[in-house]
């Protein structure tokens, strides 16, 4: 595929667009376009990291970790303000998490050959991705605390109102199955989350799709989680998280 050269100074992927000119446009000449599908993998547990994804616009990627009886809970919820796959570790080592699309469209990769000469390269380039990574982890940390210590309708608050800052959009494309398995729990108390949050007139559901018709009340119904790691980039990468 061709490299991604069709883009005015924004790529539409908020971490690669926190770079200076010259090191946006070095970067930029190494991205390809790649159509992600609802579910398709990126990386599996135990293989080979060969790229780096970035997701443009209102795509999404879901870092997940599986258990032995197939099951599958989401650790970490991946928008325009990040990436995934390789982009601190030099090498390619395996994969610990499967990560999938969440929400299709198009993302820009790299490969790990060609960003990590990038980063040997380019100290601007090195520093962007190593504190991304930290916030990143910051995530990880506090998804751990939610979910934790946070009841299932704060967590799925927190959860929508993630989703749709990061998307730039309230309509989701999403079902409780899917929301269920995001939070790892059954789909019996997502049923009666989301019919809460309907009778209180801040989401409505159709076959497939969620709509927020509320983000005020649905972000009061959250836990402060997403704050907090908004708060962490916006020290560590200003201007990178999704802005309200």
């Amino acid at each position: 595929m061709a490299a991604i050269s069709t883009f005015e100074g924004k790529t539409g992927n908020n971490l690669i667009d926190a770079l200076r000119p010259r090191e946006w446009e070095l970067l930029v000449s190494h991205l390809q376009p790649w159509a992600g599908e609802v579910g398709r993998a990126m990386q599996t547990p135990g293989s080979r990291v060969e790229w780096a994804y970035f997701p443009i616009g209102k795509a999404m990627a879901s870092y997940r970790v599986s258990f032995s009886d197939g099951g599958e809970v989401e650790t970490a919820l991946i928008g325009r303000e990040g990436a995934v796959g390789g982009i601190v570790s030099r090498g390619h080592l395996p994969a610990f998490a499967l990560a999938v699309v969440l929400f299709g469209g198009t993302f820009a990769r790299i490969s790990l050959n060609d960003l990590d000469a990038l980063k040997a390269a380019e100290p601007a380039i090195d520093s962007l991705f190593n504190r991304y990574a930290d916030c990143l982890l910051a995530q990880v940390f506090q998804a751990s605390a939610c979910n934790a210590s946070h009841s299932i309708q704060q967590r799925a608050a927190r959860w929508l109102v993630a989703a749709s800052e990061r998307t730039g959009s309230d309509e989701l494309t999403l079902t409780q199955d899917q929301l269920a398995g995001m939070l790892g729990v059954g789909r019996s108390y997502t049923t009666r989350v989301i019919g809460h949050f309907k009778a209180e007139g801040v989401v409505d559901t159709q076959r497939g799709r969620l709509t927020v018709l509320d983000h005020a009340n649905l972000t009061a119904m959250a836990c402060n989680c997403n704050d907090i790691v908004r708060g962490h980039f916006n020290t560590v990468l200003k201007g990178v998280y999704p802005e309200p």
